[in-house]
């Protein structure tokens, strides 16, 4: 994720972004996030995000950033898991 900060359309795409996790996602992201213990700071700000869910003006651009990033490495992580599984199955 290459967005800019200081860019206004880019917080605009990373506040786009993060009000369309829902509040189930952000459960299954927060216990993925704790089954690969990701580390203490990082589970927590997930936490916290997760309860701005949908409402991201009352969060820092540095904070917003941070969390998708979080979430991208998530969803890597468990991209990777299906396809071990896939292969496991051949």
């Amino acid at each position: 994720m290459d967005y800019d900060m200081n860019d206004p359309t880019d917080m605009d795409i990373m506040r786009g972004m993060f009000d369309r996790i829902s509040h189930d996602e952000w459960d299954e992201y927060i216990e993925l996030a704790e089954a690969n213990s990701i580390g203490y700071k990082r589970i927590n700000v997930l936490k916290s995000s997760s309860r701005k869910a949908g409402i991201s003006k009352y969060l820092s651009p540095k904070v917003i950033h941070w969390v998708l990033s979080i979430i991208e490495s998530l969803d890597e992580l468990e991209y990777e898991d299906e396809e071990e599984d896939e292969e496991e199955e051949d």
